[in-house]
């Protein structure tokens, strides 16, 4: 059992009560464009205590024309205050029963191999761990 509330996020105020969770401060714009578009996904675990925003995924609904759609989670975070109490295995479950009632055949996430406290986390939720990968990556300076 969770030790948070996981609610699925609609609205920006959510998103930004939330910014400790993000890697920066969401911007208004951005937080807007991504709750808009269709096939994004973003929940945030509340703790059941205080109601404070303790963790965050996203996930975006990709389709390719010979694979069909499927889910890609984009970003996990669970407060270092309260990791090891199954928030981050709960979002990561969300964000699955999500993918499977949208139809979508799988979900996979890019992570770090030395990342163990992740790859923990995602076996938990049922994932399995399908080989080493590299990802190359592409900045354009649209961005931060």
């Amino acid at each position: 059992m969770s030790a948070a509330e996981i609610r699925r996020v609609t609205e920006v105020a959510d998103v930004v009560a939330a910014e400790a969770l993000f890697d920066g401060p969401p911007r208004v714009e951005w937080a807007e464009r991504f709750l808009d578009a269709p096939g994004h996904h973003l929940f945030i675990a509340y703790a059941k205590d205080d109601g404070e925003p303790v963790g965050m995924v996203t996930g975006v609904e990709m389709t390719h024309p010979d694979k069909g759609t499927e889910m890609f989670l984009y970003e996990l975070g669970v407060a270092e205050t309260h990791r090891l109490r199954g928030i981050g295995r709960s979002l990561v479950e969300a964000l699955a029963d999500t993918a499977r009632a949208r139809g979508c055949w799988g979900m996979w996430v890019a992570v770090d191999a030395d990342n163990d406290a992740a790859l923990a986390t995602y076996r938990s939720a049922g994932g399995v761990t399908e080989g080493a990968v590299t990802i190359p990556a592409w900045e354009f300076g649209a961005g931060r």
